[in-house]
């Protein structure tokens, strides 16, 4: 009989192999009669609600595996994992409950290299995600671009694009989640991005193929105390969910989802004007936005500070300050911050997301106190606020 340390090795090859042999063995003929197929189905194999379905049935079937492999993963090895590391601490008899560093962490993990099988797996099923993904799209690349291209200039949105993208600077660049080309590098970042998200929130927080995360967390938002929403701004955009769901929820209100890679903004705008949602779009970074001062009656953001180095963190809140109206509310939403040390399980958690999904900047953001640099600026912290998502931290401010 297999053991659990077996059945993690084996599981770890087959996902691997799942795409791997799937796009290998495809010959040219086939991948061109796939992909004349994909342009004479207009692209489309259905869609459920909001959710288009992937351009071909075996890479929705590799996708759909990569889900249910996170799903297992999350559920089986990543407590047996955990179940390793509170082992190990009591061996070497640490207090579970005292504070530690992230450099005594890692000299803790190192003790028993068992606790890193469940890391490899689930580094294997991410990195599978996204080659599927990739791949796909990739091989299909004519016509997805000229879907885009059709939808820049078309409505009910707006599209604003930086003129060269040498413009963008390092911080941005970077592959977070180890998304291939990040959000600034590959022309279907905004694709990669939505459909693996799509596949990170079912394993984490449930189905989100509808939005259903984000238009939960927009209801929860905040007014100002005059009522008045005319403007609102999302920066970090990513795919432009949060801002349609703002939208959806103030549809008078003039908003704009901003971020720094331009195909994430480019697939924004063709999504929003699919669903026939007018969102406004921009390529910019959030700490140099452009826009008039105190041009916004609500500002916000969904989880992206954490992706952010701290300074650019402080420029953002300064530059929000700049553009929120007098009374305006600012609610960035994100994780819980402030403090270089931890419990033993919490920087255990803190640590497995910086070295294995390429968080880059989470641990610089864990480093500062995200609510009391807002509270530094000319904002009036909302006492006794509501969480607009659970396990998040409270951060709703008001324009002094």
């Amino acid at each position: 009989m297999l053991d659990r340390r077996e059945l993690l090795g084996l599981s770890t090859v087959g996902v691997a192999a799942a795409v791997g042999m799937g796009s290998m063995l495809k010959s040219k003929s086939v991948l061109a009669a796939e992909a004349a197929q994909l342009a004479a189905d207009g692209g489309l194999r259905g869609a459920d609600g909001r959710h288009v379905r992937l351009g071909e049935l075996d890479v929705e079937s590799r996708q759909d595996y990569t889900k249910g492999y996170r799903v297992l993963n999350r559920r089986s090895y990543r407590q047996v994992s955990e179940d390793m590391f509170e082992r190990l601490i009591q061996r070497e008899g640490v207090d579970p409950t005292s504070k530690i560093s992230i450099d005594e962490l890692r000299a803790l993990v190192d003790l028993d290299p068992n606790i890193g099988l469940m890391h490899k797996s689930w580094l294997a099923n991410q990195r599978v995600t996204w080659k599927n993904l990739q791949d796909h799209y990739h091989q299909n690349a004519d016509f997805y671009l000229s879907q885009m291209e059709a939808a820049d200039k078309s409505g009910p949105g707006s599209l604003e694009l930086l003129a060269s993208q040498s413009a963008l600077p390092d911080h941005v660049k970077h592959e977070i989640h180890i998304q291939p080309g990040g959000y600034v590098g590959d022309p279907f970042a905004g694709h990669l991005y939505h459909y693996g998200t799509n596949s990170f929130w079912f394993g984490t927080r449930g189905h989100n193929e509808q939005d259903e995360i984000h238009r939960e967390v927009a209801h929860r938002m905040p007014l100002p105390k005059d009522g008045k929403v005319r403007r609102i701004l999302d920066y970090g955009t990513g795919v432009g969910q949060f801002a349609m769901a703002l939208k959806a929820r103030f549809p008078d209100a003039e908003v704009w989802g901003l971020d720094a890679g331009g195909p994430m903004v480019r697939y924004s705008h063709m999504r929003a004007n699919n669903l026939g949602i007018p969102v406004n779009f921009i390529q910019s970074v959030a700490e140099q936005t452009q826009f008039p001062d105190g041009y916004f009656d609500m500002v916000t953001s969904f989880i992206a500070h954490h992706e952010m180095p701290a300074q650019v963190t402080r420029q953002v809140v300064a530059e929000v300050e700049r553009i929120t109206r007098p009374g305006g509310v600012y609610y960035p939403l994100d994780f819980i911050s402030g403090g270089t040390t931890s419990t033993p399980r919490g920087m255990f958690g803190r640590w497995y997301d910086h070295r294995w999904n390429n968080e880059v900047w989470s641990m610089e953001y864990h480093s500062i106190d995200f609510t009391a640099e807002i509270a530094k600026r000319d904002f009036r912290q909302v006492k006794d606020a509501q969480a607009a998502m659970r396990g998040f931290g409270i951060r709703h401010f008001e324009r002094v």
